[in-house]
């Protein structure tokens, strides 16, 4: 039996390792290299897995919670409270116009029963929160107009979860407690007021527990400085809230987003984000590659016409509306083509809901695994979707400026710039102010286009496009460009641009953005000369100023901060080829640090223009105040 699970593993990792790098090579995302690869290794095509596939996937489901609990971390109470309207407005619109449409259409065209079709609407309404939130974030457009919309539809869905799982037996006519195998909860029992309470209760539970008792632990636990420790603390964590709210009839993923963000204002916050990351990384691709094995082609090929033309029905529909309702936000129409399709397919919800139906004799097993195989094959279809429309569809969509549709001529890029920017966020349009101020012209490329719409109207020229794209990027004119400045916010992104550019374009100079020491080794680790930490520079300046406040001289406390920055980069560069042998890499840190303060202090000593005063305004001042003899 563990030679079986080795072998499972050793199936499951090598057909990701050999799968997504292809996929990324391609261009596509890393999703669809896991459904990929899932589909080749399926039952139903190499035959490598078969129903094993299924423990497996209940093992990847908590990949999605992990998601969900990172998710929450990243999203204070406050901005929570604000997004309410948005996840009530919104989410409701979308959830309850998919069903009826759907459950009106299947009335019409469908000889089947009214709870048969109710069901399948319910399940279908659902999206997928893996795919769409992965999505996202490999595109760096989480925290976008439409990351937050596609979120607060998603969390809205995974709450609708709980009162469709209550609903479904009332269509039923088998008796819940007949079925063994259906969801039940230690308060199932329980009259619906005490129900209520309890579940009340337990929120409440978590949220006080969140504040007064986890923050106080983990406070302990970092004391001791067990770094293994502190991130089975973080698992412990997450596994604990969640297997708590599964006790009661909530969803774990609704669970561990509640526990994300009661600690979101701790100062834990990045250090379990850092601990929860790649687990949640490796269990999000088992689960997209237990999606793709569950496939069932058998079923397909018996009935292909029915599979496919209600999989293009349940993607129309749910692009409908949710394209009608990104309207009502008043978006662009390019936001509102993002958010459509990517959310017009179903989730992972709707297995489980399939599941249940099927225990309780609501829906026929043939037809229920028939609306599984749908599901399958609308999560699968999404990246595609997506890809269409950033590669053909975007280019006629624009964006809005002033009103009126930006000409279709405009999409194209029609300058040959010296300079290209790519991102122009905080850190970006800082850079490329400077280099207008100077009067140097660059072309500037963002994928965001709620900033390009404000960029545009401050007067800056801003292109549209993805930079990870060769054909954008020499329509930007990297060919003949000397300088690229990626300046990204997301970090893998950015890493992207820079593959890319090293590949096809190696004599274009690039200085880059990297967000700490850690992006900074990945961009070491593609030769890239100059990088740029966020947080190096301020830092340093900040430790100047506070120098100089302590009476130290301007120029004297400038120099040295000149000098660490060198020394730090030095550093860096001799850290990153150690970083994969912890002892090593804490032994050179060590070392590094007793060094650098050395170079400081003996260059502290050997300043030649020891009594150079230009730096220091107040001595200035001091000297022009005193009387002349």
């Amino acid at each position: 039996m563990d030679t079986n699970f080795l072998l499972q593993a050793i199936i499951y990792l090598s057909a990701a390792v050999i799968c997504v790098p292809i996929a990324k090579k391609l261009g596509l995302s890393s999703i669809l290299g896991y459904l990929l690869a899932g589909i080749v290794i399926g039952p139903y095509v190499l035959g490598f897995i078969g129903q094993e596939g299924e423990d497996i996937m209940h093992f990847a489901e908590f990949g999605v919670v992990m998601m969900l609990f990172l998710i929450g971390l990243e999203l204070e109470p406050r901005k929570f409270w604000k997004m309410r309207k948005f996840i009530l407005g919104m989410g409701s619109s979308q959830v309850i116009g998919t069903t009826v449409l759907l459950f009106v259409g299947c009335l019409i065209f469908m000889d089947w029963k009214w709870e048969t079709a109710l069901a399948i609407s319910l399940a279908l309404a659902l999206s997928s929160t893996a795919i769409v939130l992965q999505t996202l974030k490999e595109k760096g457009l989480l925290n976008t107009s439409v990351g937050r919309s596609s979120f607060a539809v998603l969390l809205f869905q995974d709450i609708a979860v709980i009162p469709i799982l209550a609903f479904l037996p009332l269509l039923s006519t088998v008796n819940l407690e007949a079925t063994s195998d259906a969801p039940q909860s230690l308060i199932t029992g329980f009259p619906s007021w005490l129900q209520t309470l309890i579940v009340l209760g337990i929120i409440s539970t978590i949220y006080f527990a969140g504040r007064y008792v986890f923050v106080p632990l983990l406070h302990i636990i970092a004391k001791t400085r067990l770094q293994e420790l502190f991130t089975a603390s973080a698992l412990l964590l997450v596994v604990g809230v969640s297997y708590s709210m599964q006790l009661v009839g909530l969803s774990p993923a609704l669970g561990a987003f509640m526990a994300g963000v009661v600690l979101a204002n701790s100062e834990f916050r990045h250090e379990l984000e850092g601990d929860i990351a790649p687990f949640k990384g490796l269990l999000l691709g088992l689960f997209f590659l237990g999606v793709g094995a569950s496939i069932n082609f058998q079923l397909i090929i018996e009935n292909p016409l029915f599979i496919f033309i209600f999989g293009a029905i349940l993607t129309f529909v749910k692009f409908v509306v949710l394209f009608v309702i990104s309207r009502f936000q008043k978006k662009n129409r390019n936001q509102n083509l993002l958010f459509a399709f990517g959310l017009s397919q179903a989730g992972e919800f709707g297995f489980v809901i399939m599941s249940f139906c099927m225990q309780l004799n609501i829906i026929p097993t043939v037809l229920a695994n028939q609306v599984m195989a749908v599901i399958a094959m609308s999560m699968v279809a999404t990246p595609f979707l997506l890809l269409v429309n950033e590669r053909l569809i975007y280019r006629y969509s624009g964006v809005k400026e002033k009103g009126t549709e930006i000409k279709k001529e405009n999409d194209f890029i029609d300058e040959d710039n010296p300079v290209i920017i790519a991102g122009f966020g905080h850190f970006g349009s800082t850079v490329g102010r400077l280099l207008k101020a100077n009067k140097v012209k660059s072309t500037i490329l963002d994928y965001d286009s709620d900033r390009i719409d404000l960029l545009r109207k401050m007067g800056f020229k801003v292109y549209y496009g993805d930079a990870t794209r060769l054909e954008l990027l020499k329509a930007a004119g990297c060919e003949n460009a000397k300088l690229f400045i990626a300046a990204i916010d997301n970090p893998s992104v950015n890493l992207q641009v820079i593959e890319t550019l090293k590949k096809h374009f190696p004599h274009l100079k690039i200085l880059t953005r990297a967000r700490n020491r850690n992006d900074a080794y990945e961009l070491i680790d593609h030769k890239v000369e100059h990088i740029y930490r966020e947080t190096l520079y301020s830092a340093v300046n900040m430790g100047v100023d506070a120098l100089v406040e302590l009476g130290h001289r301007k120029y004297s406390a400038t120099r040295q901060g000149r000098q660490f920055i060198k020394y730090d980069e030095i550093t860096t560069r001799k850290l990153a080829e150690k970083r994969h042998d912890k002892m090593a890499y804490l032994i050179t840190i060590k070392e590094e640090i007793e060094l650098q303060e050395q170079l400081l202090k003996s260059d502290l000593y050997s300043q030649i223009a020891a009594t150079n005063h230009s730096w220091d305004s107040e001595h200035l001042k001091n000297n022009l105040s005193e009387p002349a003899d």
